[in-house]
């Protein structure tokens, strides 16, 4: 397990301050979030870490570990680009909200290896970078994202990922 927290303690509700926020989905895509997004974003990206963690935690035990390694996550070509792009925006995300998010989840039954944890930004900045771009793929003239939008968005990735 990557964090271990009571269930009846209220994980915070950011990965990141909003300015952070509002900067890397500008830089990314061009794109105006508000604060109203900031909340339909830490669902999104902490849904989608949690959906990598419980893959790659079955991958592990298909080869018979318990130990989780970094090639078990299921990180495809373009969400290694994208996690490329991050860093190559020098923004950063912190690592304590995302592992407070983390332990507010049912528990995946194995051991992350200390690589995995520390590459957990990343994966998080990758999958901002991933989204941001997503909005514009679906609509290019977009600007600042409405809730249909997000629905649609999440769709995608909730079909791929």
């Amino acid at each position: 397990m990557i964090a271990a927290r009571p269930a009846d303690i209220n994980p915070p509700p950011h990965v990141q301050a909003v300015p952070r926020f509002q900067r890397l989905f500008r830089r990314a895509a061009g794109l105006d979030f508000d604060k109203m997004d900031l909340r339909r974003y830490n669902d999104f990206v902490h849904d989608k870490l949690y959906d990598l963690l419980v893959c790659g935690a079955e991958t592990a035990k298909s080869h018979g570990r318990k130990v989780v390694l970094p090639a078990d996550l299921p990180i495809a070509k373009g969400l290694r680009t994208c996690i490329r792009v991050f860093r190559d925006l020098d923004e950063e995300i912190e690592l304590a909200p995302i592992l407070n998010q983390l332990a507010a989840r049912p528990p995946i039954d194995a051991v992350f290896n200390q690589e995995i944890q520390t590459q957990l930004p990343d994966i998080i900045g990758g999958l901002s970078v991933a989204l941001a771009r997503s909005f514009k793929i679906l609509d290019p003239e977009l600007k600042n994202p409405q809730a249909v939008h997000w629905q649609r968005t999440i769709q995608f990735f909730d079909l791929l990922l």
